[in-house]
């Protein structure tokens, strides 16, 4: 099988460790795990590994920010400066929480964590100046998920990691935790570095790192069936199938929020914009995912109800593209399961 050719293809060479799952109408159809969790093993790869999400991360925390919107705890388009008085009389003022989620806020894309180690990450986050008006055009901008975690901790007044982690047991991902609750158990290492040496079983990302491995953009660990699970809650409403999300939600968070010429945005994911995207050609133009820099990916079909999770420690080898290997995939999951 083609799948079966590409998991093996990379392997010990752009990842050690790897798997893919494919749900097609909401029930699993594929799903293959290969590799070691080091490239000096370290024990073996299962289906239910967990790997470091980096910014899929992001879609978890949208998924909690629009599950307080149906709570009526939040509002998409109420500007957010009573949450974040620091915004007021400042080009901030103006920022929702719709901006935020389709990242046109206005953020900075990020920040070298090397000028942060004296920096409170999250007040970074709040105060850094804008580069563009709020609402103007795309910055994908791991600064303003960082801000989107603030707003959440100080709307339900509760610390951002076991408000994420409750909010996530509500909406079905019981096995979602920031690295503390990953601890103890075979996680795939990421990057080696000269600051931290080998990282693995703490966050990849830098700033969630220097933010204490909890923040908004980056730091969830768990598994395919997990992001699986995160690609349903916005497949199942087209299709009469039940999601814990609200289907008028779900289906504005998969539409387009913003245009991009490189990928337009929903609210948390991005939207297919063209071939060159990571889901590769064969997946339809109405597809959402999302991907992250460790080497994860998850990529979803409505015109097909298809739905492919690929989780990868790609940064153990490098920092290089992996989107021909997502590409690949996604495309022989098209072929094979449509």
């Amino acid at each position: 099988m083609l799948l079966d050719e590409l998991v093996e293809a990379q392997l010990h060479a752009r990842y050690s460790a790897i798997v893919v799952r494919v749900e097609r109408g909401g029930r699993v159809v594929y799903e293959r795990a290969a590799g070691t969790l080091r490239d000096d093993g370290g024990g073996s790869v299962y289906a239910d590994t967990r790997f470091d999400l980096a910014s899929i991360t992001k879609v978890f925390v949208a998924s909690v920010a629009l599950a307080l919107v149906a709570r009526g705890a939040l509002a998409l388009d109420a500007p957010l400066v009573e949450l974040v008085p620091e915004w007021r009389d400042s080009a901030h003022e103006a920022i929702t929480l719709r901006m935020i989620l389709a990242h046109i806020g206005g953020f900075r894309s990020g920040a070298d964590y090397r000028t942060l180690f004296d920096e409170h990450v999250e007040t970074f986050a709040l105060r850094e100046p804008l580069v563009a008006a709020p609402g103007e055009r795309v910055v994908y901008s791991d600064l303003g998920f960082i801000a989107l975690g603030v707003v959440l901790a100080r709307c339900m007044q509760l610390a951002l990691e076991p408000l994420v982690e409750r909010e996530l047991r509500g909406l079905g991902s019981e096995r979602v935790t920031f690295a503390r609750g990953a601890r103890g158990e075979g996680i795939p290492a990421t990057e080696r570095d000269a600051w931290r040496g080998l990282v693995q079983g703490r966050v990849h990302d830098e700033k969630a790192a220097l933010a204490g491995g909890v923040a908004g953009h980056a730091g969830l660990f768990g598994t395919a069936r997990d992001v699986a699970r995160l690609g349903e809650w916005y497949l199942a409403p087209r299709f009469g199938r039940p999601s814990p999300l609200p289907t008028e939600l779900t289906l504005a968070a998969t539409s387009e929020a913003a245009p991009d010429p490189v990928l337009r945005r929903g609210l948390g994911w991005a939207l297919k914009t063209s071939d060159d995207n990571s889901c590769g050609p064969r997946m339809s133009a109405q597809s959402f995912g999302h991907t992250g820099f460790t080497g994860t990916c998850l990529w979803a079909d409505p015109q097909r109800d298809l739905n492919v999770v690929v989780l990868t420690n790609a940064v153990h080898y490098g920092r290089r593209d992996l989107r021909d290997v997502r590409a690949a995939l996604c495309g022989a999951a098209v072929a094979a399961f449509t």
